[in-house]
């Protein structure tokens, strides 16, 4: 008899086997913004409570995250419209579903569920989606995301040495998040928007315990944030630094998202494509924050760069972050549909 444990392992070794070959032969598609989808929605405070938060002592508008649990539906149907806008990929809307980043709405203690059910929800319509299309498989991509906190620099600017969480406290965390992923369904683990690479190093190594204790592993993606146009993280690693130091880990692909525009980040994506041995990922926002927080950065012209970034070489996993829609990956969609990876490095 098979045991749950080898079933789930013989499952993901094949998924993560069609993802390579995929990838081998074409640019894969990811999704794009998730918090521009709900804005879309206008959900007011007893939406994101739901009846089941409906006396949480805190405000809980703005909570995405939360959405998991409380509006379900609406979160299927943004990951239903950028399937059927071309995605190969949906990232699950966790970006803020570690108990630390919970911690602000009071709701840490649901951190695991969130994660669990964002993921059981990404996978249902990846599954949905693949079924209506067998012959493009789907994926779902677990979010770890930054937290609200920063490992490797001060809150306090009278006391550089001043922290505000720990390596444990970030690795406990993430190990939570990443369970809950994997529980839910996950293809592949995501540690995005690196601005401080200490907490992405954190969750790496609560993803590479979480992997030890089932006895198997997901394809696991590191993308990185150039925060200003100084070429370097928050923490003050330019792109090359930050593959350097992600890339003890087995990657399945490095990349750089949010912050940028997709053509002010060229110079910085070609640097890390320049040292990385494994395939790059790329996921701009549309254009950087106008004056009123918005973004103008069309999907034609979104989907020009990247396809100039594809023609360089530089790229292999494609897609949008903040202010980007489904139009947005209808359109890189189509431009680099005719394009296979630059490199096989599988």
């Amino acid at each position: 008899m098979t045991s749950p444990s080898s079933s789930g392992s013989a499952r993901t070794r094949e998924r993560a086997a069609l993802l390579a070959r995929i990838l081998s032969e074409r640019i894969l598609i990811l999704d794009g913004a998730m918090g521009t989808m709900i804005q879309r929605y206008r959900l007011d405070e007893a939406a994101f409570r739901g009846e089941r938060f409906r006396e949480h002592s805190k405000d809980l508008k703005g909570d995405n995250d939360l959405l998991c649990l409380t509006q379900p539906k609406i979160v299927g149907e943004i990951h239903r419209a950028y399937f059927d806008a071309g995605a190969d990929v949906a990232t699950t809307n966790t970006f803020n579903g570690t108990a630390i980043s919970q911690h602000e709405y009071g709701l840490q203690a649901f951190a695991y569920e969130i994660s669990r059910e964002a993921a059981r929800i990404a996978r249902a319509e990846a599954d949905a989606a693949e079924k209506r299309d067998p012959a493009r498989p789907r994926f779902v991509a677990g979010s770890l995301a930054p937290t609200n906190r920063t490992a490797s620099i001060s809150p306090d600017v009278n006391d550089p040495a001043a922290r505000n969480v720990s390596f444990i406290e970030l690795r406990d965390a993430y190990r939570e998040n990443a369970r809950g992923l994997v529980d839910g369904g996950a293809d592949i683990l995501l540690v995005e928007t690196v601005f401080d690479t200490l907490n992405a190093k954190a969750a790496l190594f609560a993803i590479e315990e979480e992997f030890e204790a089932r006895g198997f592993r997901l394809p696991v993606i590191c993308s990185g944030t150039i925060t200003d146009l100084s070429g370097r993280t928050l923490s003050g690693q330019t792109p090359e630094a930050f593959y350097a130091s992600v890339s003890h880990v087995p990657l399945f692909a490095v990349g750089l998202n949010c912050a940028l525009g997709s053509s002010q980040m060229k110079p910085f994506l070609a640097a890390l494509a320049g040292v990385a041995r494994v395939p790059v990922s790329v996921y701009p926002n549309a254009g950087l924050p106008n004056a009123f927080g918005g973004y103008d950065e069309t999907p034609e012209e979104m989907a020009a760069n990247l396809r100039e970034m594809a023609d360089d070489g530089w790229v292999n996993i494609a897609g949008s972050c903040c202010g980007s829609t489904p139009e947005h990956t209808r359109a890189i969609a189509c431009a680099t549909a005719t394009d296979s990876s630059p490199v096989d490095f599988m």
